[in-house]
């Protein structure tokens, strides 16, 4: 059985993409980047993953759905959601498809490090 060895990023902005790489490499994370949902939906190796950091606006397409679809499909990785459009709507969705975290940007890189170590040790 493969072990949980991968943050998995899913976030549409290069920029974003970039420095959560940076920030996870830099605390001893290997992590795996996607810039769509349908670039994770092709990937096949979900049980390597650690965690998922999502977004939930993906390229005008919804985080939480893709939470949702994983869900349905047996992913059981833990999913850290991360937003720059914050709404009661948004966060309550999020925590109702189940996640260990929601993060608004601009978060702190040590929340973002807290949540991965919290999922990490799951």
């Amino acid at each position: 059985m493969p072990t949980r060895e991968s943050v998995f990023v899913v976030d549409d902005d290069p920029s974003m993409r970039a420095s959560l790489n940076r920030l996870l490499r830099a605390h001893g994370f290997v992590v795996t980047l996607f810039d769509s949902a349908e670039a994770l939906l092709d990937h096949d190796s979900f049980e390597t993953a650690i965690c998922i950091v999502l977004d939930i606006n993906l390229d005008g397409k919804s985080g939480v759905d893709l939470r949702r679809k994983l869900a349905a499909g047996g992913v059981t990785a833990p999913v850290i959601y991360i937003t720059g459009n914050d709404s009661a709507v948004n966060r309550t969705a999020a925590v109702a498809s189940g996640c260990v975290a929601y993060l608004t940007k601009p978060f702190t890189a040590q929340s973002l490090i807290d949540s991965v170590a919290r999922a990490a040790a799951a």
